[in-house]
């Protein structure tokens, strides 16, 4: 395959050296003259483990080329790469100009000489709904029908400084976001030989995945930190705690907890984290992480709240108000903090949780029943039909698969789903998820 990478800097290099190391004929474009010359003395741009070896490897064997010619380039490929910086501005938003000139140049080399199709893959990181915007700026340069003769892919990279080639061979997953078939099965065929599976979605999430992904990376060395101070006041050994704590691939390091609904709740997870923030606080630390957790639990409920206002619905049924399926302990349940609150802004509420039986409570549950809802027993259904029946809005906040069946059914309700009970229910005309 023919193959041109715009801007030769730390991806576009890896990516380049790379590429022809698997046999692909590759042209580097970059406006910098230094670059450009370094790539045709066989150098690499950058200092990288083992990148300099294969640059000069595949240059010698006639694989690799660099220009400062973009139309040259263009017309003289398959697949255009886009790899070039996007830096934060001032304000702390991306500076997608460097993309939008390249789109431009790819659109006026497409215009004077390309005929056949062109893939345009954007390995740069980049907001969602580039892609689309690089899609309009080639067709209105190049005269070009978009999906026709050319097609623009996401194909976020997930190098590390340091062990970039490595990364490129050996990643978890190669992610190929796009709508065009055709293109994404060309750039799914540029790594068969790739390790790890190749995922493919819409463009827009592989767009904003490389987002999350160094987001969560950045709260794991914050929150690795923190806890680090508390074990460091403690005497306790901080590496060997999370040692430890990382060998739990069930809970811990897993997808478990990850996936977006509503706020957490139960007797645990409060308790636990309330008792971490008065160790902090008692030892004089300053744990904003930690400390902000609550904060940003509660801020679902307010999301929560604020969907049904805007709906404006007075007749509300709730299925399920345990703080999490399969049980009736609803100690501390933010289903129970939401009930609270649509009940004093006057709000008609009627419940079914086939896990509540009134005659079996006792003890905490008894006691918390008494404090927050006494009267929760006139709210309390005995069959899921006259919930819904009476209700204008359906909340869905237990992942119980026994509602799927009568949910299925509804043809004149709303339904606000705050655990994605079941995917079917996405296509639904007055389905709300609470956060997808």
């Amino acid at each position: 395959m023919k193959i041109s990478v715009f801007g030769l800097g730390y991806v576009g290099c890896v990516s380049m050296g790379c590429l022809a190391q698997n046999g692909h004929n590759i042209i580097g474009v970059d406006v910098s003259k230094r670059k450009v010359d370094q790539i045709n003395n066989g150098q690499a741009t950058i200092i990288e483990k083992d990148i300099d070896l294969i640059v000069r490897e595949q240059f010698e064997l006639g694989m690799i080329e660099a220009t400062l010619d973009s139309k040259y380039a263009t017309v003289n490929s398959d697949i255009c790469f886009i790899a070039v910086g996007t830096p934060n501005n001032e304000n702390g938003h991306l500076d997608l100009s460097y993309v939008y000139n390249v789109a431009k140049n790819i659109g006026i080399g497409l215009k004077k000489g390309k005929n056949k199709f062109l893939t345009i893959i954007i390995r740069s990181t980049v907001f969602p709904g580039t892609g689309e915007q690089v899609e309009k700026i080639i067709s209105e340069i190049s005269g070009k029908i978009i999906n026709k003769d050319f097609a623009v892919i996401s194909n976020p990279e997930f190098l590390r400084e340091g062990s970039a080639v490595y990364d490129y061979y050996h990643p978890a997953y190669t992610l190929i976001g796009g709508g065009n078939k055709k293109a994404m099965d060309i750039v799914g065929d540029l790594y068969t030989e790739i390790e790890g599976e190749i995922i493919y979605t819409k463009r827009n999430l592989a767009e904003l995945m490389k987002y999350i992904n160094n987001t969560f990376h950045a709260l794991k060395v914050a929150f690795g930190n923190e806890v680090g101070n508390v074990c460091q006041s403690l005497g306790v050994d901080s590496h060997e705690l999370m040692r430890i704590f990382v060998k739990d691939d069930k809970l811990n390091i897993s997808p478990y907890y990850l996936m977006p609904g509503f706020s957490y709740g139960g007797s645990c997870l409060p308790k636990d984290l309330k008792g971490l923030q008065a160790i902090a606080h008692d030892n004089y630390l300053d744990v904003p992480i930690i400390n902000n957790i609550d904060n940003s639990n509660n801020q679902q409920i307010v999301r929560a709240i604020k969907i049904i206002e805007k709906l404006q619905f007075k007749k509300i049924g709730v299925l399920g108000i345990s703080f999490k399926e399969g049980t009736d302990d609803f100690r501390n349940s933010p289903t129970i903090s939401l009930i609270e609150n649509l009940l004093g802004k006057g709000y008609e509420v009627n419940i079914f949780d086939r896990n509540i039986n009134l005659t079996l409570l006792n003890g905490t549950n008894k006691d918390f029943i008494d404090e927050h809802i006494p009267h929760l027993s006139k709210y309390l259904h005995k069959n899921i039909e006259s919930v819904i029946d009476i209700s204008e809005l359906i909340l869905v906040a237990v992942n119980d698969k026994f509602f799927v069946k009568t949910l299925k059914l509804i043809k004149n309700k709303t339904i606000l789903d705050f655990v994605r009970i079941d995917d079917v229910l996405l296509n639904y005309d007055h389905y709300i998820g609470l956060n997808w």
